[in-house]
């Protein structure tokens, strides 16, 4: 009884472990007896989701209350203010308070390396809370000499700002009794892990009476098998039996290996964050709530921006609404924009070591603030690019207390820039700016035969030929050639958004104090490998030893470009089988499932943000 009461930091309750379904049984049954009794179905959620999360961050909980009474009070002021610099102040208030909660757990040793790197001086992180702790205890209770973040923090400190942004913008009424509030902060099947569910979305269904129909019943079971089958079956076979091998020691693995690991990491990051967002979606919906979608086929996008319409879609709705949107969207240019892009340019200076980086980043930024007066034509798409910039990095950031974060989101929104400058620009320039970078890179090569420069060069070239192709199309007007630039422009994007993920890889399950460091090596060393000298002759023999895990990775990326009408036509047969014949499915799934489950049990990846 007191190991199920107590939290093991070893074992935290996860989606694929039998102990999650044991209590998710048992949380059922009590829900079916009051589930349509608002009040107390809201309460008994509340309470059980506490649970859940205790089992899964242990005192961390104090957190997430506290979150959930304070946002629950200013809300209530912000309503109830008559002026709007009164709402304002109130609403500022909450911002700080979330924002500095999450800072403290997320950036505190970032944020020491980075004053370091500034001023020489030496910050030792220590944690407060585990002092104050220790302090009520009256005792040596908890560690202080170590930060843990909080299982799930970004996401229950996002949806507490949706709530007060959303009461202050009055697209909802504030929450009248807090152990509704609760329930909607601390929802258990999204709580650590996403997707983020915006305040106005999830609320009014607070107020609805429980209802699951046939239908809906037959769906849930269905995103719970996919999920658990994405988890289990590709995330963590294909992990744990090659790619955290070549990521741990990249050196030790030719450049095809190290290639082969980075694409499959793509299917493995995809497989594992949307698995588990397919099992929150399912089990919220057997007990009548509804969660956004947050994958639609982001491996199907044919340009960046397409990519981030698809990718953790309750991630990138909630950066506009509350960070895009706010910084000015494509309309003017606001002291947020000018904030942000001063303090990256720092922090481009502490990273590449030369302020002249620095200047040059400011620089291009101001330039294009200066051309955007005088160009009324062109100031709208100006102004959008940089904030739609700075909301990338922001996103990278979010991520995680890395430089390698900052990067990975910078890549990004440069990616998107691109393509909004691409899709602009005629096709004889086209054909002229490739063709002088395509030069441009060869000669770089030629003269510094770095295998980075190796790397860019061939993806340059592989890019270049394709672009011929899809030109001598449009020269002949012909009707493929758009066939053949969508299909082009998925692989480049596929391809583009891999390469980008070599720092969000490198950046991840490290210690705080030592990550920059060590992501920076891991990426480097990947880089050194794949844009090394190939001896292509052992090519064969890797694919024979790793067969097996080549096959899933094929097989995984197969179904994931299968046609939307076709995943939507075998999820409602699924749906509509007869109950017999639907557990003989679900038997028969866990089975397999079963087959792939590792020795050790594999957290969800998104649970270090």
């Amino acid at each position: 009884m007191e190991k199920i009461f107590s939290f093991d930091p070893n074992s935290p309750l996860l989606f694929t472990q039998f102990y999650f379904w044991a209590f998710f049984a048992i949380v059922y049954m009590i829900f079916a007896l009051i589930g349509n009794k608002r009040l107390m179905r809201n309460a008994f959620l509340f309470f059980v989701s506490l649970f859940f999360y205790f089992k899964t961050s242990g005192f961390s909980l104090l957190i997430l209350i506290f979150v959930t009474i304070s946002d629950f009070l200013i809300a209530k002021r912000i309503s109830k203010a008559k002026k709007d610099s009164g709402k304002k102040a109130w609403l500022i208030l909450s911002a700080v308070l979330d924002l500095s909660i999450l800072c403290y757990f997320k950036y505190a040793y970032f944020f020491a390396d980075f004053i370091h790197n500034i001023t020489g001086i030496e910050i030792k992180v220590v944690n407060i809370f585990s002092q104050l702790g220790n302090i009520i205890a009256g005792k040596e209770m908890f560690n202080v000499d170590a930060i843990v973040l909080p299982v799930g923090i970004s996401f229950f400190i996002f949806q507490v700002i949706s709530y007060s942004v959303d009461v202050y913008r009055k697209e909802i009424e504030p929450v009248k009794n807090i152990l509704d509030f609760g329930f909607y902060v601390s929802f258990f099947p999204q709580l650590v892990a996403g997707p983020i569910v915006k305040a106005s979305d999830f609320i009014p269904q607070l107020y609805k009476q429980f209802h699951l129909g046939r239908k809906q019943f037959g769906i849930a079971v269905f995103w719970i098998l996919n999920g658990l089958a994405k988890k289990i079956i590709l995330s963590d076979y294909i992990a744990v039996n090659f790619i955290d091998r070549v990521f741990e020691n990249p050196l030790l693995f030719t450049g095809f290996e190290n290639l082969a690991a980075l694409f499959g990491y793509s299917l493995q990051v995809y497989a594992d964050f949307s698995g588990y967002t397919d099992i929150a979606i399912g089990v919220a919906m057997l007990m009548g709530f509804y969660l956004p979608q947050n994958f639609d086929s982001p491996y199907k996008a044919p340009n960046p921006q397409d990519f981030w319409r698809r990718w953790h879609m309750s991630l990138s709705r909630w950066l506009k609404s509350y960070l895009y949107i706010p910084l000015g969207g494509n309309r003017e240019a606001s002291f947020g924009t000018y904030f942000w892009i001063v303090l990256f340019a720092i922090f481009a200076a502490i990273l590449s070591g030369s302020w002249i980086i620095s200047l040059v980043f400011v620089g291009l930024a101001l330039l294009m603030i200066v051309i955007s007066h005088f160009s009324k034509e062109g100031k709208k798409n100006i102004i959008a690019n940089l904030n739609r910039f700075i909301t990338m990095l922001l996103g990278g950031l979010w991520h995680g207390a890395s430089f390698n974060f900052i990067i990975w989101g910078g890549l990004n929104g440069v990616g998107m820039i691109v393509y909004q400058l691409w899709k602009k620009t005629g096709w004889h320039l086209r054909m002229l700016f490739m063709t002088l970078l395509s030069a441009g890179l060869i000669a770089i090569r030629h003269y510094y035969p770095l295998p980075i420069w190796n790397l860019l060069t061939v993806w340059m070239l592989v890019i270049y030929t394709g672009f011929i192709v899809r030109y001598i199309y449009h020269l002949c007007k012909g009707q493929r050639g758009q066939n053949i630039g969508y299909l082009w422009g998925v692989a480049q994007t596929f391809t583009f958004i891999t390469f980008t993920r070599l720092f969000f890889r490198s950046g991840s399950n490290l210690d705080p104090k030592t990550a920059n460091i060590e992501a920076w090596n891991t990426a480097q060393n990947m880089v050194n490998q794949i844009g090394g000298k190939w001896n292509t002759s052992i090519i064969p023999d890797i694919c024979a030893e790793y067969w097996e895990v080549f096959s899933l990775i094929l097989l995984g990326m197969i179904i994931h470009w299968l046609p939307s009408k076709m995943k939507r036509w075998y999820r409602m047969n699924f749906a509509l089988l007869p109950i017999p014949i639907m557990i003989v499915m679900i038997a028969v799934t866990v089975l397999i499932i079963y087959q792939f489950m590792t020795a050790d049990t594999q957290a969800f990846i998104y649970f270090q943000f």
